[in-house]
């Protein structure tokens, strides 16, 4: 069996590996930076946060770093965007010409407003740099692990990004190529910022009328930041673009829509994040958009409303309000 690794326990990087490991032709290992939880998940079988998915005896947890990239054939990083840096550090003297990386988060890195493509290239040798691949889409990790249809992007130098869709592929877990990875990468950042809007539009008491609105205006706010950015348009016309708007501004498992929606109700929001188990990525990944957004004089009003609810305070009523009443303009 050949050997992979993914860096990250979490809902996501467990769903990912269980995807993998059911393939019977991979030998998987899921590195936990916790020992403790590591030992714990390695003894029970099963990831509390997806309860009633048992392990497969090729799927293997463990806290070890030393040697743990050696004979790997791809390594997953499946992190949250501030921590990725930190993480990727500790792995970067095992990287290889021969070995696949592959990033699987969201968003962007507030210090520096990087792409998490960039923030690894930042950490390892440049001639690495052309082995990165970044797996992005409409993709849950509760469904994933429970092998409903599924379909996600891998997007990358193209002969990377078509081994990783093979690697990937499986009758419920449909991988499509593109070799936009500036485009891949922004949609699921800039989603993540629109999703905690629809959740402040649910927990308001807002209709299906206010969530259409808000995902239809919000994917030309994506197109506008993407293309002044130097991505493809018709990129966020796909999986990463659209589809996983759809699907986060939606879902019940959608992290960043519960965040959204516990504002929306006046909540706190370090109450809310206080609450959580999991990571939403919108959070940090809000203000560096809007930051990158006011640096590039890129319009993006749903974008702004949301960042200044989050950290300048503002009442979501008063920003819908000014959202409803701004100049009126054309639809194209």
């Amino acid at each position: 069996m050949e050997k992979i690794v993914v860096v990250g326990a979490g809902s996501w990087g467990n769903a990912l590996a269980l995807t993998l490991a059911k393939k019977n032709s991979y030998e998987v290992y899921m590195w936990e930076y916790n020992k403790e939880r590591a030992e714990e998940l390695e003894k029970n079988r099963e990831n509390e946060l997806l309860p009633g998915v048992k392990f497969p005896d090729n799927l293997h947890v463990t806290n070890e770093k030393n040697d743990l990239l050696k004979d790997a054939k791809v390594v997953v990083f499946s992190i949250p965007s501030q921590a990725l840096r930190g993480v990727v550090a500790q792995f970067s003297d095992q990287m290889r010409s021969d070995l696949l990386i592959v990033n699987t988060g969201k968003g962007l890195e507030i210090s520096t407003g990087m792409r998490l493509s960039e923030v690894i290239k930042d950490e390892i040798l440049g001639k690495y740099h052309n082995n990165i691949v970044v797996l992005s889409g409409p993709t849950h990790a509760e469904e994933v692990a429970l092998n409903l249809p599924t379909t996600i992007v891998a997007a990358g130098k193209y002969e990377n990004a078509k081994k990783i869709q093979e690697i990937f592929n499986t009758n419920t877990f449909r991988v499509y190529v593109n070799e936009d990875m500036l485009g891949v990468e922004l949609g699921g950042a800039v989603k993540n910022c629109l999703a905690l809007g629809a959740g402040i539009a649910d927990g308001m008491g807002f209709g299906d009328n206010t969530k259409a609105a808000l995902i239809t205006r919000g994917i030309k706010e994506m197109i506008r930041f993407g293309e002044r950015c130097g991505a493809n348009p018709e990129t966020f016309n796909g999986l990463a673009g659209i589809g996983d708007l759809i699907v986060t501004c939606a879902s019940k498992h959608s992290r960043n829509r519960y965040v959204g929606e516990k504002l929306g109700k006046g909540e706190k929001l370090s109450d809310i994040l206080k609450g959580m188990k999991m990571v939403a990525e919108g959070v940090p990944t809000v203000k560096a958009v809007y930051e990158k957004a006011k640096e590039l004089q890129v319009s993006m009003p749903i974008t702004e409303a949301i960042y200044k609810v989050i950290y300048e305070d503002k009442k979501a009523t008063e920003m819908v309000e000014e959202l409803m009443t701004r100049e009126l303009k054309e639809e194209f």
